[in-house]
Order: structure tokens, then sequence, then C-alpha cells
């Protein structure tokens, strides 16, 4: 498992970010102190502070595949924001 800090500031940012993340197979988890939420739970992203930075765990045990997901993830941010 891989621990990310990210930080969704908008509705928009949210909303981006778990369009993201659906598609990629491999379970990813949003931990905000004592609750988690499955990424690509829109409504549980929600429920959470997000005023704070979030911790992203990227649910694998392959830290090849974990880097791959990342560099995925973050190219699939770059491609909605329009950068």
């Amino acid at each position: 498992m891989k621990k990310v800090t990210v930080k969704l500031d908008t509705i928009n940012d949210v909303k981006n970010f778990v369009n993201a993340v659906t598609a990629f197979e491999c379970d990813f988890d949003i931990v905000s102190e004592r609750y988690v939420v499955d990424v690509k739970s829109i409504m549980g992203i929600f429920s959470l502070e997000l005023s704070k930075p979030l911790a992203l765990h990227i649910n694998s045990d392959d830290e090849k595949e974990i880097n791959i997901k990342l560099e995925e993830m973050y190219k699939e941010l770059l491609k909605i924001y329009n950068l």
C-alpha cells in the first residue's frame, strides 16, 4: 500500500478526481482522521472534512503497479484540467 496526500478544494475537484480514479481496477481509499471511504464513492468523499488534506491509500503490494497507477491518474487529471 502507498499513501499520498491530496487536497480536494472544490466540488469540481472531487468530481474530476473520482472520474479519474474510476478508470482503474485497483482499490483506492481516502482517509480523513478516523474515516475511511472508497474513492469511487463521490457521496462518501463529500461526507469527509474537505478543508484539510486527505490521505489517498492505493491498495496494492506491487510498488511498480502503484507507481504506474499514480502516473496514469496524474495524466488523466491533466487531461481533465486541459493542462
